[in-house]
Order: structure tokens, then C-alpha cells, then sequence
């Protein structure tokens, strides 16, 4: 791969001049996952032609909610990006895969960036720098290919902060240089979910870049909303902006637009959930499953949020939703979300589980039957029972696993979120559907882009590619 070779000028000035004769911007998704970024894309004014996704339920989930239809199974097949074959994806010979995509975006995929993810391979490999090692640290450049292939004039990257300071490596800076070097002015910064109107505090990193034909810098969109974020996530973002240095003189980052106590404060919890049914029944263990559907008729008073969601154009909800299930719980753990208050942790989950045993006699042959059996100095963040006047905090991919990082705030219903109840904090709108089951749906959520930011985003890319064309593209975009 040449990455000095500059984007084909015709080629880039024949998408320019399609979409100042009114056509929609096309756009591929690379590492989509089940499609947060294009969600949010698609109701800014794109059109997908198509996502590159390894996961196979995230693919056919990409494929039903994108491409459903005669070709669903041909765009819900899952792709290794190594591997992957253009021509076969877009249905375009090789000599027009320059002239079939207008937009790339994508997330490349972060556990060998981010801190828990750099134990855990250090663990599996045995390697004090196995993080290294991964092969999924250097699939950003299998994207640079794909790029150089299809000369957008457009690209959207995301990933986690850490992406900034990987071991002493800056690979965002790693990206924004290979993308400068083959002609497209360059941006990123870092982003709160919460100050774009999701409910949940979740810092991301973003690139933006246009081809240097447009004549113009990326601008990233300003908050809509306001929040104190939590001390943790300021630490954590000094740590990855690191090794920057001088950040008024860094070529690529823009520090993003700070949010004002002037704007709307963040949605809630209660605010984004407060309107699916109370789920207070316990069900037998087994696999749950999301073909029934439970009516969600709308409340007399519904807030901002909870309207888009349901009123999403392409994703309404129809009267119903049929994911709305969670985990079986023990005993053990009813009685101690019921009792937990809202922000408490591990820690402090686990000293009330100590007193109940106590308070049925100590008897150390019942301890399990009360006391869960991790130790609370090793997993302080294990569990947290949300607060229902603030966002949730962020949700991981393995929620697939362990959804006891978000017990909800009702002690009544005691018990963990649900799949549909994690897409609405993840701002999925009602009609989005998840294919297969529990586990699988909850990875593809947490591993998502949230829709609500990805609209934003998009918005704001249509703007500075209409703003270098002349072209007014608001009336486009719902």
C-alpha cells in the first residue's frame, strides 16, 4: 500500500459533482458492528451501500436494520477486513469501486488500546506487551487500504481515548498522519456521549476528514447538553491526551467545544427508561427470548429523548418492543439490588450482603447463600446501581457477560437492565432489532457508537461538505 499516493482528483471531483446535482452521500461502514454510526448517519442524509462487520450476529443485525429485503443475506454476511473482497460487497467491478463510495466511517476494534484490554491480553499471551502483539492493533491500516481503494471524500474513525497513548503510541496520530498523506485535511478530538443528548457518560475518540479538494478543515459538532462529567473520566482523558504535548500547536487534535450549564442538562436514566414496562416478574432459567413482543403504549407526558427514540424515522415503535428481557437473578442478588441505593457499588453491595448474613446467624455453611464471592477491594466497579437523576456510566461490550455494571434504579423491579433498556441508554431508537440472543445482543450495544452522537456527527460532516460546495444540505437531513 502506497500511503504517499494522493486520492485520484477526477474521482474525487466527480463525487463532488454528484452531490451538487442533489445526490445522497453513500457511504461504507467499516467495522460496523451492528450499525450505531450509520443509524445516526442514515437520519443525518447518508445512504449505506453496505458495512464491513467479523461478528456474524452484528453483521445480519446491520444487514436486517439496513438492507432488508432480497440482498439481506448477501449485506449481513460476516467480513474480515483482511480478507475483504470490494467488488463482491458493492457489486462494482474494480475499475468503479472509486466511484461507489462517498463516505467511509467506522470503528476499528479497541480492546488492545484500552487499559483493560492490555491486562487482559497480557494475561491470555503472557507477554508483559502483548497489547503489542494484537492483531486487531494494526487493523486501522487494513482501513487506510480500503480508503486509498474507494477515495471518499469524506472519513469518520472512532475509538476508545486510549487510542491516544497505547503504550507510549500514539496510533490516532499514526492515523491522522497516513490520512494527511494522502490528501485529506485532518481533525479528531474527544467526545461525552452525554453532552450530545445520550444518556450515559462515555468519552470517544473521533476523526474527521475531508479530501483536500473540498478546500476545507473538519469541524466537529458543539454540545447540546450539560454535565458535570464524573472526576474519573477527566483523569482518564488527561492520561490518553498524555503524550500529545503542546495541544494549542498539535496538528490534528481540536480540544472539542465546551458544554455550557446554560444548555439542557443530560438526559437521565429514568428520563431514557422511565417509560418501558416495569418488569417485576421473576422468570425460570433458560434463554430468553426476543420474539415476544410487550406493548409500550406511550405516556400521557413524554420527554425529548423518549419521543426520538420511539418516533425515529425508519425505526418507530409500532406499540411494542420484544427485547425487552434481562438475566435470571438468585435470591442473593434480588435482595441486594432491592436494598442497594442508587450510585452504590460492589463495595458497598457487598457489606449489605454481609449484614444479612449475619443477621440470619453467621452460619458460615450459608454464607454463599448471601455474600457474592468476589473480593470488594479487587472489584470496586463490578456492580453500581444507576441513579435515576443522572446518565447511566458507560457501557462495555461485555455487558454480554455481566450486566451488573447497570442494576436499575428501581429497588421495586431489583434487577438488571434489559437488552432494550441498555439500546435506549445506548440511544438506539425502539424499532432497531438485534439478531440473535441475549449475550450477542448486549455485545453488539455496548460495542456501538450511540446513534444519538452518530447523528450529530453526521450532521455535522454534511455541513462542512456542504459549506466547501456552497451546497445547503439542512433541508435534507430530518
Amino acid at each position: 500500500m502506497d500511503l504517499l499516493a494522493q486520492p485520484a482528483a477526477d474521482t474525487v471531483h466527480d463525487k463532488i459533482k454528484r452531490l451538487l446535482c442533489g445526490g445522497t452521500p453513500r457511504m461504507l461502514d467499516l467495522f460496523s458492528g451492528c450499525g450505531g454510526l450509520t443509524t445516526g448517519f442514515t437520519r443525518a442524509g447518508f445512504t449505506s451501500v453496505g458495512g464491513v462487520e467479523f461478528d456474524a450476529h452484528a453483521a445480519a443485525s446491520y444487514a436486517r436494520n439496513f438492507h432488508s429485503g432480497d440482498k439481506e443475506s448477501h449485506y449481513g454476511q460476516a467480513r474480515d477486513i483482511r480478507e475483504l473482497d470490494l467488488e463482491e460487497l458493492l457489486g462494482t467491478p474494480k475499475s468503479r469501486i472509486g466511484t461507489a463510495v462517498d463516505v467511509v466511517i467506522g470503528g476499528p476494534p479497541c480492546p488492545s488500546f484500552t487499559r483493560v484490554g492490555r491486562a487482559k491480553l497480557r494475561e491470555v499471551m503472557d507477554h508483559p506487551e502483548a497489547f503489542k502483539l494484537d492483531a486487531r492493533t494494526t487493523l486501522f491500516l487494513d482501513a487506510m487500504r480500503v480508503i486509498e481503494q474507494t477515495k471518499p471524500i469524506a472519513v469518520m474513525l472512532e475509538n476508545v481515548p486510549d487510542v491516544l497513548n497505547q503504550g507510549g503510541r500514539s496510533v490516532g496520530d499514526e492515523m491522522a498522519e497516513y490520512l494527511s498523506g494522502i490528501g485529506y485535511q485532518v481533525s479528531y478530538t474527544l467526545l461525552n456521549a452525554a453532552n450530545y443528548g445520550v444518556p450515559q457518560t462515555r468519552d470517544r475518540f473521533f476523526l474527521m476528514a475531508f479530501a483536500a479538494e473540498l478546500g476545507a478543515r473538519p469541524v466537529f459538532p458543539e454540545p447540546t447538553h450539560w454535565l458535570e462529567i464524573p472526576k474519573g473520566y477527566k483523569s482518564s482523558r488527561d492520561v490518553a491526551l498524555r503524550l500529545l504535548g503542546d495541544l494549542s500547536s498539535h496538528p490534528f487534535y481540536r480540544p472539542p467545544s465546551e458544554a455550557t450549564p446554560d444548555l439542557t442538562p443530560a438526559v437521565t436514566a429514568q428520563q431514557a427508561l422511565g417509560d418501558l414496562p416495569r418488569l417485576v416478574e421473576r422468570l425460570s432459567r433458560g434463554a430468553r427470548r426476543f420474539d415476544t413482543p410487550l406493548p409500550t403504549p406511550a405516556p400521557k407526558q413524554m420527554g425529548a429523548f423518549a419521543s426520538t427514540v420511539r418516533t425515529w424515522s425508519g425505526f418507530e415503535n409500532t406499540g411494542s418492543v420484544s427485547d425487552h428481557v434481562t438475566r435470571t437473578l438468585s435470591e442473593r442478588d434480588l435482595r441486594l439490588f432491592a436494598a442497594m441505593k442508587p450510585g452504590d457499588q460492589y463495595p458497598e453491595a457487598h457489606a449489605l450482603a454481609t449484614s444479612f448474613w449475619e443477621k440470619a446467624g453467621g452460619d458460615p455453611a450459608r454464607l454463599r447463600e448471601f455474600v457474592p464471592p468476589y473480593d470488594p477491594s479487587k472489584f470496586p466497579n463490578k456492580w453500581r446501581k444507576m441513579e435515576p437523576d443522572a446518565p447511566a456510566r458507560t457501557l462495555m461490550a461485555h455487558l454480554g457477560k455481566d450486566t451488573y455494571s447497570h442494576i436499575h434504579y428501581d429497588s421495586s423491579q431489583a434487577r438488571t437492565i434489559t437488552v432494550r433498556e441498555a439500546a435506549r441508554l445506548q440511544s438506539f431508537p425502539d424499532g432497531f432489532q438485534f439478531c440473535g440472543t441475549m449475550n450477542p445482543a448486549f455485545r453488539q450495544i455496548g460495542n456501538a457508537v450511540p446513534p444519538l452522537l452518530a447523528y450529530q456527527l453526521g450532521k455535522a460532516m454534511r455541513s462542512g461538505i456542504a459549506s466547501a460546495m456552497s451546497l445547503d444540505v439542512e433541508a435534507t437531513a430530518s
